[in-house]
């Protein structure tokens, strides 16, 4: 639905559209309101990692801040196990007034580690009510069309992907050691998706999800933070494949390679009663107190009980890492859950500045808020 959409942005949005319609890209398309939201808030909310960059066998249960993670269940089957691989995949269940909402949040790598998995923790997909999208890169969507093979028609008839934009359907490529050549890293095919009747949200600005979530919609960039080097994004579209360069002239981006900037990524949150923000960030690219200080802006709520995700700090330098720590620090959260691209330097560092506020969780884990 669109409605009361700024001039500028309105213009902008129906620009991308027209010009993937044009190319035959998807049938089944909304851009999200731009009038302010109501925040929901939420009794309870757990969190299932599907998917992420570590599993051990061994993970103890744990507690702090009103937070507890429980280990992955133990399957009867010796011959079965849960898989690893770089990406992450993350299943939202939220409670309030005993009304149930259930999201599905990236999708990891690939089909196989991603259906696997879900067998193995005993998660329902007839119980989804919406999906989301944090980026538009491939270790978080590349389980989706698998996902959907299998399970579309256990989805709600109207079932939407919830996206942070038109960025997120650009074609990215990884750099090589010789200038100038990329390998290729895949593009989220809106063809696809308009074929297994899957409505696509582009959520620029914030959006409540199923009555229970909220994004954050375009995250400013407000701190010291900075996107560390990643991919590389090729604007255009392609036989209806790729993205309109709606942020950027036509004229100056169709067709040319630019480093990545993540303009529509977007985090996901929960306001638990009681406890304040839980943020999710998939990847963090745009940064993750840019992240939190968005949803911090968009809910008008200023505790933070969770900051949980991916924060990219892996590849970050000892003396950045050490002052977004820092800045972490500042934004006083009771728990910060690290996963996926996060980084072994960013749990040391953390661990060493905010202690046991670092919880640490693997692959099958069950993380519980508001309980």
């Amino acid at each position: 639905m669109i409605r009361d959409l700024a001039r500028r942005d309105f213009l902008k949005a129906s620009a991308a559209l027209a010009g993937a319609a044009a190319a035959n890209a998807f049938s089944c398309v909304e851009i999200a309101s731009a009038a302010p939201i109501e925040v929901p808030t939420v009794d309870k909310l757990s969190i299932r990692v599907l998917v992420d960059s570590s599993y051990d066998l061994f993970f103890k249960p744990k507690q702090s801040g009103g937070v507890t993670i429980a280990p992955p269940p133990r399957g009867a089957d010796y011959q079965k196990s849960l898989h690893n691989e770089w990406g992450l995949s993350l299943w939202l269940e939220s409670e309030t007034k005993g009304a149930q909402r259930t999201l599905m949040l990236d999708y990891g790598y690939t089909p196989e580690v991603l259906l696997n998995n879900m067998a193995l923790v005993g998660v329902d997909p007839s119980k989804l009510d919406a999906l989301i999208v944090s980026h538009g890169h491939y270790d978080h969507f590349g389980g989706l069309n698998g996902f959907l093979d299998k399970f579309r028609d256990k989805l709600p008839a109207d079932v939407k992907l919830y996206a942070g934009g038109e960025d997120n359907f650009c074609h990215r490529v990884s750099a090589t050691p010789t200038k100038g050549q990329f390998t290729d890293f895949g593009t989220l095919d809106r063809r696809q998706l308009a074929a297994q009747r899957v409505t696509t949200v582009l959520c620029e600005t914030p959006t409540v999800i199923a009555g229970h979530a909220f994004t954050t919609g375009k995250i400013n960039r407000r701190s010291v933070e900075r996107v560390l080097p990643n991919t590389w994004v090729e604007f255009g579209i392609k036989d209806g494949l790729g993205c309109n360069a709606s942020h950027y002239l036509p004229a100056e981006l169709d067709g040319k390679i630019v480093p990545d900037e993540h303009i529509h990524e977007h985090a996901t949150c929960f306001n638990v009663r009681d406890f304040g923000l839980v943020v999710i960030s998939s990847c963090g690219h745009v940064g993750i107190v840019n992240s939190v200080k968005q949803a911090q802006e968009v809910s008008g709520i200023q505790k933070v009980h969770a900051i949980v995700g991916g924060f990219h700090l892996g590849p970050a330098p000892k003396d950045y890492l050490t002052e977004v720590v820092a800045e972490i620090k500042k934004l006083d959260p009771d728990v910060v859950v690290p996963m996926h691209c996060s980084g072994l330097n960013f749990v040391q560092e953390a661990t060493a500045q905010m202690g046991d506020k670092v919880l640490v969780t693997t692959t099958g884990s069950r993380l519980s808020f508001g309980i």
